[in-house]
């Protein structure tokens, strides 16, 4: 996470609110917004990917260095 970026909350807003349930959280590496990914019915990481052109996530678990680039399709 870069340096002064405060990761959120540990769920994804977006699937609270439309009753969704999440697989998997990851979070933006440039803001620290966390969502749920690609594999989860709301997709809601890409989602923010294609509003904020923020590019890399960052799986939300602390204990994992797996980051995915959506520019590029694959993990970094």
């Amino acid at each position: 996470m870069p340096l002064g970026v405060e990761q959120g909350a540990p769920e994804c807003a977006m699937c609270l609110i439309l009753g969704l349930t999440w697989a998997r959280l990851v979070v933006c590496l440039t803001c620290g917004w966390v969502a749920c990914s690609d594999d989860s019915p709301g997709g809601h990481a890409r989602a923010h990917y294609q509003e904020t052109d923020h590019p890399v996530v960052g799986a939300l678990e602390t204990d994992t260095a797996w980051r995915w680039c959506y520019v590029h399709g694959r993990a970094v």
